[in-house]
């Protein structure tokens, strides 16, 4: 029988106290989970915390740690990992700063690669060890559409974006047989603050209204509209439940059909 109920099961949620994080957790928490959000701000996680569903008895707590720093993630989380299991993994962090590639300097390559793809690889070997013993895990990493087709203006992003996508693939063909799948979730233009600092960015250097970069934007997209952080985390909870365990190293966009790929 289908089943989308976590309860028991602990989900880790990075960059949760704004935008799809926080809309994770919180679709995570309504279906039993009990949610441990990592972020860098104690007091937007305190926040964040007290907005989540306990009415199955969850106690939610946070980790302060910031993802500039992989050395403080590791230890944070192996500190955590001593005396609980994480089921349930969701890999997020802000984007890389906009830009051609052409202008990229190599620091922001280092900086984008460590906080992205070796924080998740140091947080993800850290937890796995847990979901090996319970038989029971989902890593769903938050990444961008650039990992089918590459987004104009991102260099930097796209490039680590993609080295995200291949690394998530390459542990989801390794855990697979504990039980344990790996999948990332692909959000378009989805109304969080990054969106907002692309188009003000946008509007800044056209010289276009606000208004008519969102709706040249909007234009690209089938669904007509930007998407809303709860419908990029729906996507989240499924591939967290137990419904989903036959969907492994699959990256899903929700992006409302704007990706022009299959």
């Amino acid at each position: 029988m289908i089943s989308l109920n976590l309860t028991g099961k602990t989900a880790l949620i990075g960059g949760s106290t704004q935008g799809i994080g926080l809309a994770s957790a919180q679709a995570l928490a309504t279906l039993g989970a009990t949610c441990v959000l990592i972020s860098r701000n104690e007091d937007k996680l305190q926040n964040s915390v007290s907005t989540l569903d306990a009415t199955a008895g969850q106690k939610h707590t946070y980790l302060i740690a910031d993802y500039s720093d992989y050395e403080q993630v590791k230890n944070v989380v192996a500190d955590f990992v001593k005396n609980n299991t994480v089921h349930i993994l969701i890999n997020n962090t802000g984007g890389p700063a906009g830009g051609p590639i052409t202008v990229a300097k190599p620091e922001e390559f280092l900086a984008a690669f460590q906080q992205h793809l070796i924080c998740n690889h140091i947080i993800t070997n850290l937890v796995s060890e847990g979901m090996k013993k319970d038989g029971y895990g989902r890593v769903i990493n938050i990444i961008s559409t650039s990992v089918k087709i590459p987004l104009k203006g991102l260099g930097v992003s796209n490039t680590i974006r993609g080295a995200v996508a291949s690394w998530a693939k390459t542990m989801a063909n390794e855990l697979g047989q504990f039980g344990i799948t790996v999948n990332n979730v692909l959000p378009g233009a989805t109304s969080t603050e990054r969106l907002a600092t692309i188009v003000g960015n946008k509007s800044s250097k056209t010289g276009q209204d606000i208004h008519e970069v969102e709706q040249e934007m909007m234009a690209e997209i089938p669904a007509g509209r930007f998407g809303k952080p709860e419908e990029i985390a729906s996507v989240v909870a499924f591939l967290a439940s137990p419904a989903a365990a036959y969907v492994n190293g699959t990256s899903i966009p929700v992006d409302g059909g704007r990706t022009g790929s299959i």
